[in-house]
């Protein structure tokens, strides 16, 4: 018999599907197993976990801008699927911290929505995260790289959103700055992986074009 959890990736495909832009249904998959996992070695509720994780992305402004606000389609799901009041509650509060906003960028107040931050942020890290930067920066017009464009930095969510800098900028504006964000013990050992494969990457990419690092 099918968990609301499993309903809810269900739900997520449907949602994601045709995206090319780094919020596919293959971002939700990773996070999906990321926070149960975490959740898992951490003492987390696993469920709520689950269910946050399989549905922090429905109503991404990236997605679905028009249900940004309120949530509309994580609501819509849960209430057809008679996810209790309490739970529905705890599930719709964890989706609206997970996401990164730059200098706004907040820590969530509960130990499930830690373990369902941290495991969204890893999937922007490392080899992955590599792929998603550059996959969501073609989607949306922007360049691989600008020489002389500068990184925005201690931006709020407003500016952070509107920004349009490269794709190599992007790796300064956030993804390098995720390993001193982490919550939990699991997800700051796998981040440290992944924040030194990038590093790399970056070494690799301005070998070869010449450029020197912002």
């Amino acid at each position: 018999m099918k968990t609301a959890a499993d309903k809810a990736l269900e739900f997520a495909r449907l949602l994601c599907e045709g995206d090319s832009g780094g919020h596919d249904f293959g971002h939700v998959e990773r996070v999906y197993r990321a926070a149960v996992d975490i959740a898992g070695k951490e003492g987390a509720d696993v469920f709520v976990c689950a269910l946050a994780a399989a549905l922090h992305d429905a109503d991404d402004r990236k997605l679905s801008p028009e249900t940004t606000a309120n949530k509309n389609n994580a609501r819509r799901f849960l209430d057809q699927n008679a996810v209790p009041a309490e739970t529905a509650e705890r599930v719709l509060h964890i989706i609206g911290e997970v996401s990164f906003r730059g200098a706004d960028s907040v820590t969530p107040d509960s130990i499930e929505g830690k373990v369902v931050q941290d495991a969204d942020r890893l999937d922007a890290m490392g080899a992955v995260g590599i792929a998603r930067c550059f996959a969501y920066g073609g989607s949306t017009g922007r360049k691989i790289y600008e020489p002389g464009e500068a990184p925005l930095t201690e931006v709020g969510a407003e500016k952070y959103y509107s920004g349009k800098t490269c794709g190599i900028n992007h790796f300064y504006e956030k993804l390098l700055l995720l390993k001193g964000m982490m919550n939990t013990p699991s997800a700051k050992r796998e981040a440290e992986k992944r924040h030194e494969y990038m590093l790399g990457f970056l070494n690799e990419f301005f070998r070869e074009t010449g450029e020197k690092a912002p």
